[in-house]
């Protein structure tokens, strides 16, 4: 029997994904935990697996279309089964009378035809069903095309047919539907065809010399929306920053000797897994700092699972290693790198982003001295690391060399006092200046 498959909730938080890309092809045998499909959510872009056995009979939801959770995407079933159109399709079919939506020229933004009572909103499976009635005509439609360059069909003054789903995606991609191809009965143009002509290239510019200072506009992809959006809701949040700046001369022997002891193709430890380690048992002496701020209430976690800030291309990803307390440097290395390898091939899972307790956003590397960084929330603070330079200090009364890195704490206040925030940075910076205190 022919079973739905629908778009799963992926993690906390999910309420739709967009179909990167079909992994199988309708009239495919698909094998339960087969990798079916690339799903792009607002954290992650992984594979999803089939959760059944069967063909794959038919296919609901397009590539690039954005899906509510829960939402029908494709029919699985027995080889040469029938698919019952209730099943395959997901949109409300469009009242008698509007069948062709012939109307005359482009419609501006809230405009209707004269005449014509402006539909209500359609339900969320509207797309789906209105593609499925045009695979539906297209099949039935003979075959015979009166001619090779048939663009999109007019009648009576200009009027263009497209199904009304095709008219309000040309509308929100601002597309003219006078110059897209119909396939459809009688040259109507469907979804498909605008689809793909907003796939297609654009049609060479002419040659015109190029204004001075001209603007590019790039539209924000799913990731860059999400992080606007989360950020604007980090800088909602009452917080504060504090600063101190530590000796790393230890830290520094230590990262030697922990490397001179690294043995081949293991990932040599880094001054962030140092650092990590520190912050794991800080948090553990200092609960309140390792929190989620939930409206009315704190959670106090157990464990600590720091999330690692990665620069990927296009946007900003925190995958998490879980239980770092529990952990050694070299096992933070390891789990470090995994996380950071796959963060940048795109290969992390949903799970890899999920129970954070903790952040720490280190910019060393590209020469940055001290920066403030924005708050993950709910999570009830961040900390953002420079890079490691030698800097004259007084010591003892003498003026000596000292390897410093400036550490700069941001806190939620809601859930942080200051004082119990530097308490926490002031225990960081013991830990890395006598790394024998961590044990």
């Amino acid at each position: 029997m022919a079973t739905q498959v629908t778009l799963p909730r992926l993690g906390q938080g999910m309420e739709t994904g967009t179909i990167v890309r079909w992994l199988k092809s309708e009239g495919d045998q698909v094998e339960k935990g087969e990798a079916l499909y690339e799903l792009d959510t607002e954290k992650v872009t992984q594979e999803v697996e089939a959760d059944k056995s069967g063909v794959l009979l038919r296919i609901l939801a397009q590539e690039g279309e954005e899906i509510e959770v829960g939402k029908a995407i494709a029919v699985i079933g027995e080889e040469g089964e029938q698919v019952d159109e209730s099943e395959a399709e997901t949109e409300a079919r469009v009242p008698p009378g509007t069948e062709e939506d012939e109307t005359p020229g482009r419609l501006e933004p809230g405009e209707t035809e004269p005449g014509v009572e402006k539909p209500a909103e359609a339900p969320a499976r509207e797309d789906e069903r209105e593609r499925g009635r045009e695979r539906r005509e297209a099949e039935e439609e003979p075959t015979q095309i009166t001619s090779p360059e048939r663009v999109a069909a007019t009648a009576d003054g200009g009027r263009v047919k497209a199904s009304p789903l095709a008219r309000r995606i040309a509308k929100e991609r601002n597309i003219e539907l006078s110059g897209v191809k119909g396939t459809g009965p009688e040259g109507r143009i469907v979804a498909e065809d605008v689809e793909r002509a907003a796939a297609a290239p654009p049609p060479a510019p002419a040659l015109a010399p190029t204004a001075p200072g001209e603007v590019e506009v790039v539209k924000l992809n799913q990731m860059r929306r999400t992080i606007a959006r989360r950020m604007s809701e980090a800088w909602q949040a009452p917080h504060f920053q504090i600063s101190m700046s530590a000796d790393m001369s230890a830290a520094v022997r230590l990262r030697e000797a922990l490397v001179a002891r690294t043995g081949d193709g293991a990932t040599r430890p880094t001054y962030s897994d140092i650092l990590t380690k520190a912050c794991a048992h800080a948090l553990m002496r200092h609960r309140e700092m390792n929190a989620l701020f939930a409206g009315d209430e704190v959670h106090l976690f157990p464990t600590a699972n720091i999330g690692i800030a990665v620069a990927i291309p296009h946007g900003l990803i925190v995958p998490v290693i879980p239980s770092c307390e529990r952990r050694t440097i070299p096992e933070l290395a390891a789990a470090r790198a995994d996380i950071v390898a796959r963060a940048r091939d795109a290969k992390l899972r949903s799970e890899d982003l999920e129970n954070g307790t903790f952040t720490i956003s280190n910019l060393g590397m590209f020469g940055v001295e001290r920066f403030v960084a924005v708050l993950n929330p709910p999570q009830a603070g961040i900390l953002a690391v420079g890079g490691i330079e030698e800097r004259p200090v007084v010591e003892d009364g003498e003026l000596v060399i000292q390897p410093r890195m400036e550490m700069t704490l941001s806190c939620d206040h809601r859930s942080v006092d200051g004082a119990t925030a530097s308490e926490f940075l002031r225990t960081v910076k013991e830990f890395l200046e006598e790394p024998g205190l961590m044990l």
